[in-house]
């Protein structure tokens, strides 16, 4: 058997007075009440009052065959305390008949469940707190700010107590899979996961009145018809759609209480069922866990957080909001952590968004600023009134206990500890008289003067040792090649010809470290590199036989292509000293 949810998210934020209205610095109200009891005025005539009416009147009328659940915010619930205590009443009858269960959710609603795990869990104590308080249920269900939910915080929502949540059947999650089963959290599974069939949601919220849409109109009988043709298995359809949709979004003269009003008929008669999500998390087995490590919600057409958390506007106030959370709790003030509440609502975010694209003209629609740079403006300003006022009213302890010195305290050792100290203390002295390093005379280097400790001079003298062995070697192998060149100059004038004027030898840059690690094998340095930058080159092949010195630079052989000449050209050629014939001319 096939069995529907129905889920209604009911919220309205606590908007900020415009910075022009409100004097920084010395106005500390920054609520636009006027703004908010109009705006909440007129949903409860169009939406709230009349909703409540028909789903009354439904229940009724099936009785425990059909059954609804909400979602309130603590924010619409003080605002409905203050500015519409007609509705509170209107719900209270709602919980009265059984049939309508209250979920749990952030007091603020706020994104604190992507900050800090702390204020999470207090917030979603008060707001049971609340519901059981208005209501008489204690919440066992939890739906987080705009069905954000990860692996992560799935796991903090069971440590919480409950045994299951609400999240969105987002694509890239699912990949194949469908959203109409139960699933459980991957890290814990003993919290069961629903998952919202957002399209057939998005068609009743977003897609009911448009004419435009290929599906229009949508009846009772098509949407009863659709959910027929799912796969026999898939046994869980959940509807979750803004509780504005009645009214607000979708108006009474588009039938859309006359839609609501035949779907338990519909559905009852096809087979489907109607229950709460705890009544569905406790009769149905999960089929799989999710595994969900990057947050998702149900906005957009990306699934993600880019519409509260997806520009440096967004993040800057976000990080400077929840930088204020230590202090905040450190403080009693009612009035401070009322503001603070409102502050974290995520409609404050929402308006900051810069995204113009496909989903451009929903963002447009639930802002009242001009652009999302007013709304950051505007949000920044009443943030900086109130830090300034949390420091006056909570100074930060921290900096205080920086004035105030330490007072120093003497502290007497017993006799047999000072004892073991001070001998402990006169073998450290000693040993540092005692060790001293000892140098011949004659291997006594230039740093007389510099003080070390009796490893530091042991290796400072195999240092000089090596210092000295390389400087030895070095001239003798200079002396060694010039004495060479003396012998090979001698054997050049003894065969009685005209040498070339010989060069001096001159040593490259790295001829130090080069001959370091040469050896000297008759009169030859043999390294990988040669040594010098000029040699000995005597003038013919009988001389250069005669003095037996090799070129340290040989020759590369080049291979020349002569080139092609005609019959009537001649060549004139001639031969380079190392034999290669070269072409001087053609004629």
């Amino acid at each position: 058997m096939r069995t529907i949810c129905l889920y209604f998210q009911v919220h309205q934020p606590n908007r900020i007075r415009r910075y022009r209205f409100f004097d920084i610095g010395n106005d500390h109200y920054y609520w636009d009440d006027y703004t908010n009891r109009s705006i909440l005025r007129k949903v409860a005539e169009k939406c709230y009052l009349p909703a409540n009416k028909v789903f009354l009147k439904l229940i009724k009328e099936w009785g425990r065959r059909f059954k609804i659940s909400y979602s309130l915010s603590g924010a619409i619930l003080e605002q409905f305390e203050m500015f519409a205590p007609d509705v509170l009443d209107s719900f209270k009858k709602l919980a009265d008949t059984g049939c309508v269960e209250f979920l749990a959710e952030t007091y603020a609603h706020s994104l604190v469940s992507m900050k800090c795990k702390i204020e999470f869990a207090e917030q979603v104590k008060q707001h049971s707190e609340k519901i059981e308080k208005l209501f008489g249920q204690k919440p066992k269900v939890f739906r987080n700010t705009e069905l954000i939910y990860s692996d992560s915080i799935g796991e903090m929502v069971a440590e919480m107590g409950f045994n299951a949540m609400l999240t969105e059947g987002a694509k890239h999650i699912l990949g194949w899979k469908s959203p109409n089963f139960l699933y459980c959290n991957a890290i814990n599974p003993k919290l069961k996961v629903l998952l919202r069939n957002f399209r057939l949601s998005d068609d009743i919220t977003f897609r009911f009145s448009n004419q435009a849409w290929s599906e229009w109109p949508l009846t009772a009988d098509k949407l009863i018809g659709w959910i027929n043709t799912f796969d026999p298995k898939e046994n869980l359809i959940n509807l979750f759609m803004d509780y504005e949709t009645f009214g607000e979004h979708q108006w009474a003269e588009t039938g859309i209480f006359n839609f609501i009003k035949s779907i338990p008929e519909k559905a009852l008669a096809n087979s489907i069922t109607f229950s709460t999500p705890s009544e569905a998390a406790a009769h149905l087995d999960p089929v799989s866990a999710i595994h969900v490590p990057n947050p998702i919600s149900w906005a957009d057409e990306e699934r993600d957080l880019t519409a509260w958390l997806g520009n440096e506007l967004q993040d800057e106030a976000f990080s400077s909001l929840y930088a204020l959370a230590p202090k905040v709790k450190k403080c009693n003030d009612p009035e401070i952590k009322r503001d603070y509440n409102y502050l974290q609502t995520s409609d404050h975010f929402y308006y900051m968004c810069t995204k113009w694209f496909s989903d451009g003209d929903v963002h447009k629609y639930f802002n009242p600023y001009n652009s999302p740079y007013e709304a950051y403006i505007n949000y920044m300003n009443a943030l900086s009134d109130f830090i300034d006022r949390l420091d006056k009213l909570c100074p930060d302890t921290d900096e205080k206990d920086h004035d105030v010195l330490p007072v120093k305290k003497t502290v007497h050792l017993p006799k047999k500890k000072a004892a073991v100290k001070a001998k402990k203390t006169s073998a450290k002295s000693t040993e540092k008289k005692t060790v001293k390093p000892i140098v011949p005379k004659s291997k006594v280097t230039a740093t007389k003067t510099a003080k070390a400790t009796p490893a530091k001079a042991s290796h400072s003298k195999t240092k000089g040792d090596i210092k000295r062995k390389n400087k030895i070697t070095l001239k003798k192998n200079i002396r060694h090649t010039e004495a060479k060149t003396k012998k090979n100059k001698a054997s050049i004038h003894s065969a009685k010809t005209s040498p070339r004027k010989i060069t001096k030898v001159v040593a490259s840059k790295n001829i130090k470290a080069r001959i370091k690690k040469s050896k000297v094998v008759a009169g030859k340095l043999k390294s990988k590199k040669p040594l010098f930058a000029k040699t000995l080159k005597p003038v013919s092949a009988k001389i250069k036989a005669k003095a037996k010195v090799k070129d340290v630079f040989p020759k590369k052989k080049i291979n020349i292509v002569l080139p092609k000449i005609k019959p009537s050209q001649k060549k004139i050629v001639s031969k380079t000293r190392a034999g290669q014939i070269k072409v001087v001319a053609l004629i």
